[in-house]
């Protein structure tokens, strides 16, 4: 069984005991986060697709660790001109567990 949730914007296609990076959610490492912004939860051939989101359908996860992303450096030069920014940046992340998926 898998589900494609909506969380930070981005959606997800996950299943069961699988480990994903999301955009940084309050927690410590243990606790349980549940997801309700279920868009799609499928099963072999059958396909359940919400309009736009499934009522009753939910999907619980475990918080293993905040983390970082990798470093971006943004670097624009401007030629003959002297004149050069270097940025960098890391995203903080959360690596969530999928527990359980509740089709609705």
């Amino acid at each position: 069984m898998y589900a494609v949730i909506r969380t930070g914007g981005k959606q997800y296609r996950v299943a069961k005991d699988d480990i994903i990076s999301i955009e940084r959610l309050e927690g410590d490492a243990g606790a349980n986060l549940e997801f309700t912004d279920v868009l799609m939860v499928g099963e072999g051939d059958s396909v359940k697709v919400g309009a736009p989101i499934l009522s009753g359908a939910k999907v619980t996860a475990e918080l293993v660790e905040q983390t970082r992303g990798p470093k971006v450096i943004a670097f624009k030069k401007r030629r003959r001109k002297n004149s050069r920014r270097k940025r960098g940046h890391r995203q903080d992340l959360t690596k969530v567990r999928i527990l359980s998926i509740v089709g609705a």
